[in-house]
């Protein structure tokens, strides 16, 4: 296990870190509960990682199995042409994302308003963000996608896992703490910055897309040409 690749895996989490379902919610469900309730966004928080770690492990064991068979083929110059291609793709499609774009098709904005309730309310909130996302959250199957070809062992993949895992949940926790820290202070930056995610949920996705294809080709790049 090299440092580039965690720096790499490091990227993809931060970059998830960014999605509706990790921060966007969040924002919502902390401006929406007060300081004493603050378990209702644990609960949707602990949701989501379960859900997403428990996504990666079932795709990396079934990734591990396709690649003992056609691990091979996979790892040859052919395979990285086309990840190549994939990568470079996915950088130009994140230009059909932009805002500004959508704004000239005359195409009205979307928005989100997530609904507040106990604890079980919470779990299916998590759990449906988890399903809408998790198929769009290009930066995390591009990671399960590196740790699989990088053959790592179970015990090195697992506690990486885990930590991408936990990085993708650190910026609500983060606020959370701040917010109990500076009191209703807080409570106008964190209005201002739901309204913002809201606002720029669009051009957050492409440059997810745009992240995501870089570091794709970047990677195929590095074994077809260095």
């Amino acid at each position: 296990m090299t440092l580039a690749l965690l720096l790499t895996l490091a990227a993809l989490a931060v970059v998830d870190s960014t999605s509706f379902g990790t921060l966007g919610i969040p924002i919502y469900l902390l401006l929406s509960s007060d300081r004493s309730r603050s378990s209702r966004l644990l609960i949707y928080l602990a949701t989501v990682a379960v859900f997403y770690f428990l996504v990666g492990v079932a795709l990396m064991l079934g990734l591990a199995t396709a690649m003992d068979a056609f691990g091979d083929v996979l790892r040859s110059r052919p395979a990285y042409i086309v990840q190549l291609v994939l990568g470079v793709g996915l950088f130009a499609l994140s230009f059909r994302f932009d805002p500004k774009r959508r704004a000239k098709l005359g195409k009205p904005e979307r928005t989100f308003e997530p609904r507040v309730g106990g604890p079980r309310v919470m779990v299916l909130l998590g759990l449906t963000a988890g399903v809408l996302e998790v198929a769009t959250m290009l930066p995390y199957l591009a990671a399960i996608g590196i740790m699989t070809t990088s053959g790592l062992a179970t015990a090195q993949w697992m506690p990486v896992l885990a930590a991408y895992v936990l990085i993708m949940i650190l910026p609500p926790l983060a606020l959370m703490g701040l917010r109990a820290v500076a009191g209703g202070r807080l409570e106008p930056k964190l209005e201002r910055l739901r309204a913002w995610i809201s606002k720029h949920s669009a051009s957050m996705l492409s440059w997810a897309l745009a992240i995501v294809g870089f570091l794709l080709a970047r990677d195929a790049a590095v074994y077809l040409f260095f």
